[in-house]
């Protein structure tokens, strides 16, 4: 029972979670990955909780483990789709990382995107919103492109218009996602 005791405590001190990235296509606002970790682990840690993410069975769990405890631990798990592009296979790992994550914390989302599935994506003005990069400076992806890559992989997605629409495509890009939206028509 001291498990639940540690993350009772530790839930006290994590509070609410701001979501800080906004996915373009749909207005909506989610905790990015990353930012949710660098959060919520320190916190997990100072109470003697381990945050494990393992892909096991092909399904994406997150687990807290009491470390002073054998074998006492609290998961929650997603099953992965049949996926086989590589990008899009990342993209919904990440996607499911952060969701079993805020779903095992029972954090605070006032702004699920995934309610907003069913809606079109919109713009403030009918303006797009600068050019599409794909990586940033320092050669990682950005935030538009993985919100992109997660929006096709869960079906957001399925037209190249949906993303010109919102932003200035180059033609390469152009290419590899008209490639990745042919990937996915069903046969």
């Amino acid at each position: 029972m001291e498990i639940y005791k540690k993350l009772f405590n530790a839930k006290k001190e994590i509070g609410k979670i701001s979501k800080d990235s906004t996915n373009p296509f749909y207005k909506s606002k989610y905790f990015d990955i990353n930012s949710l970790l660098e959060h919520v682990e320190p916190i997990l840690q100072k109470h003697g909780l381990l945050l494990l993410q393992p892909i096991r069975d092909g399904k994406v769990c997150t687990e807290i483990y009491d470390i002073d405890e054998d074998v006492k631990f609290l998961q929650s798990c997603l099953e992965l789709t049949n996926q086989t592009d590589p990008q899009k296979r990342g993209s919904e790992i990440t996607y499911y990382r952060r969701y079993t994550l805020q779903s095992l914390l029972g954090l605070q989302a006032e702004d699920d995107d995934a309610n907003m599935t069913v809606k079109k994506p919109q713009q403030d003005d009918g303006k797009q919103q600068g050019w599409l990069n794909k990586s940033n400076k320092s050669g990682y992806q950005t935030k538009e492109w993985t919100n992109i890559l997660e929006a096709i992989s869960s079906g957001k997605i399925t037209k190249l218009s949906q993303v010109t629409d919102v932003y200035k495509v180059n033609k390469e890009l152009r290419a590899e996602l008209d490639e990745l939206l042919t990937d996915e028509i069903p046969y």
